[in-house]
Order: C-alpha cells, then structure tokens, then sequence
C-alpha cells in the first residue's frame, strides 16, 4: 500500500529558538488515586509523576514526564527518564539553537521517548509562556472544544465495571474504554453492550493476547466496538496486520507507535485503522503532530492517549489536540476520575454536552500550586 507524505506540519516549530534556562529542577510528586487504576499489566493506586521544572528570567515552566516508577508498562521508569535526562540530553540544550537543531541531537539517544518528550513539552511551554500566548497558539492551532473520552480499568466485579460506565454515560462522556485481559472480555463487554446498546465503547488489551486468539478476539466483533486497542504485542505491527485482516472491528494501536516510521509502517501494513498518540512516548508535542498529519492524510483517525497524567500532562494533551487529525475522543476525562486534589488549579470539568474547554491564558493556561507540590513532592533535585 503506497500512502501519502504531507508537508511537514512543524517546520515553523521546528525553527524556533531555544531559550536560555537559568535553573532546572525535577521534582518528584506522589497523588493518591481515587481508586485503583488496573489494566491487564499492573494495579497503579497513585501516581508517582516525575515533574521537570524550567525557568528563565522569573518565568517558570513545569512539564510531565509520563513514565512510571516501574517498568510495567514501559521499559523507560522515572529513574531512567531521570538518568537518561541529566547525562545525556539536557546537556545538548543550548540557548539559541533551534529545536530542529535540539531533536537532531536527541536523535544520538536511541529510544527514551518519554525522557526526550519532558524536555521538549518544557521547552514549547517556555516559550509561549514568554511570548504570552496559549500552547495551542504557538502551536498554531485555534482554540477549539475537545472531546472527552473515560477510560475505565479492570474492576473486581461486573457490577463495578456498569456502575462505572453509568457515571460516564451520565456525564455524557463521548466515548467510553473499558480495559479487558484473557479471561475478562467477551462476557463483560457483553454485559456493558447490552445495559447501553448505543454507547460509543472501545476495549483496551494492553498486549494481553497473541497470535493464537485470534478466533477468541473475533468474537468482539458482535459488540459494535469502535475500535479494539492494542490486542497483541506491544512490539508486533505484522502479527496486528494479521489479525486486522480476520476482524471487523477496527483496530487500534497504541504502545506499537513510537515514532512516524512506526504509524507509516503500521498503515502501510494494514496492522490498524485507528491510532493512538501518546505525545510523552512518541518524543513529544513535534513527532506527535507529524503523526496526525500523516494519518489524517491516509485517511487513519487519530486521539490523543492518556496515562493517567497530573493537570500539568492533563493540560498538554488538551492542547494537542487541536492539531489537525484529532477526530475522535481521547483519554480526557475530568480530574476527579483520578484525584480528589490536583496540583494544578483549575481542574477539568466537561461541559453540560461532555466537552472540554481549554484553559484559558498563556501557556498551559492551569496555575501549578507551590504548596501542593509541597505536600505531595517525595524528592527534589536541582540540575541546573
């Protein structure tokens, strides 16, 4: 399958200037969840956020770096974002080059896409902080609505899970994900499926299945799915192919995507119709928008990933998402899903229709609290 190659869509973000950074901190915060968050992998009940923190001439920028302390989902931890980060990509960060310059020399560091995307979201917050405008408008996007979208995790009882889609569906979420694992499927989507027939739902595997449930996932394809998230592998794109090929439900992949060589193969592959952006693991905000250009280009929609992020990464992906290709609901829920107290200030809270509004004012547009990353910093470290 031959697939199209638009105009690069950063090329203006890509020739701005890195600013002068006078002081670099990471600091480590921990938030209690409300209640557990499980997925096929791993049960988190709080998120250990490891934040970087930019200042230049009395203007702080605070970034998300989307890792985890542990390595069940991503091989990239906090300590090895931290690591990674310090030794070997913060000290190429010089005022004055451009961030083409800076991705180019990122590129020396195989991998660590997470690490990478913590430094660039700090940097493009930085700078439209200092010129007193939106991130959107720096990414040179106009200010639109976004769609919500709840993913629910494994619940212990079926029950729990219908209690949880209730509250969604009368939130008036747009779209609804419910996390599934071999054992835990068929018969609870079925379940889910027939409480709320027109319910815009999706399932998420997380990798649980393999080649050989091939038959076994097919049987999903009776629910009316929007799109059934990473069945298989989190390194496969061929065996995905295969299986698109046996299923009708669209598939979706997610932890595949590194890169917009990984989304061109994907596509060119047939390995999905549907593709996940997690700007934190794909190196951030830049590679994340190519990927959506490329996609919206071949006709694959695209949304905007969560991982269960702080209002600072909440934030991030609010702004991204109005880049060209983002047409179906992401992981963009309203904070108290997660916290009973963010770190930033305001929270998200959907509208009366479910959406989104962007925060408003320069920057992310949310106001990082001192005193709550207070309370919840575990560690602190000055870099710079």
């Amino acid at each position: 399958m031959q697939t199209t190659m638009p105009p690069s869509p950063t090329a203006a973000l890509e020739r701005l200037a890195v600013p002068p950074v006078e002081r670099i901190d990471f600091v480590t915060v921990r938030l209690p969840f409300v209640s557990p968050f499980g997925t096929s992998v791993h049960v988190w009940s709080d998120k250990e956020a490891l934040l970087l923190r930019l200042e230049s001439a009395g203007i702080v920028a605070w970034s998300e770096c989307v890792s985890d302390p542990d390595p069940y989902y991503s091989p990239e931890t906090n300590e090895t974002v931290r690591h990674i980060a310090k030794e070997f990509l913060l000290p190429t960060v010089e005022a004055g080059i451009t961030l083409g310059e800076l991705e180019s020399r990122f590129r020396r560091v195989r991998g660590h896409g997470m690490a990478k995307a913590t430094i660039e979201n700090g940097l493009l917050i930085l700078l439209a902080l200092q010129r007193g405008v939106p991130l959107h408008a720096l990414l040179d996007r106009p200010a639109r609505r976004i769609m919500s979208g709840l993913s629910i995790g494994l619940k212990e009882t079926k029950a729990e899970l219908l209690s949880a889609v209730d509250h969604a569906v009368a939130r008036r979420y747009h779209r609804v994900k419910m996390k599934v694992k071999k054992g835990q499927d068929v018969d609870w989507v079925r379940a889910v499926r027939e409480r709320f027939p027109d319910l815009a739902l999706m399932v998420d595997a997380n990798g649980d299945y393999t080649s050989a449930d091939i038959d076994h996932l097919k049987q999903l394809d009776a629910f009316g799915l929007v799109m059934v998230e990473q069945p298989l592998s989190y390194t496969d794109i061929f065996e995905h192919a295969a299986l698109q090929r046996e299923m009708k439900t669209p598939i979706c992949l997610d932890e595949s995507i590194h890169s917009l060589a990984d989304a061109k193969a994907a596509v060119e592959l047939g390995a999905c119709r549907v593709i996940n952006i997690k700007q934190g693991r794909v190196g951030g905000l830049l590679e994340a928008i190519r990927i959506a250009s490329y996609a919206a280009a071949n006709g694959v929609p695209v949304w905007s990933g969560g991982m269960d992020e702080t209002g600072i990464g909440r934030a991030v992906n609010i702004h991204l998402q109005t880049a060209d290709g983002f047409t179906l609901p992401g992981d963009t829920s309203e904070t108290s899903n997660y916290f009973d107290e963010d770190i930033v200030d305001a929270p998200v809270v959907l509208s009366d229709d479910g959406f989104i509004e962007i925060p408003p004012g320069p920057g992310l547009g949310v106001r990082v609290l001192p005193d709550r990353i207070l309370k919840r910093m575990v560690r602190m470290e000055r870099v710079r």
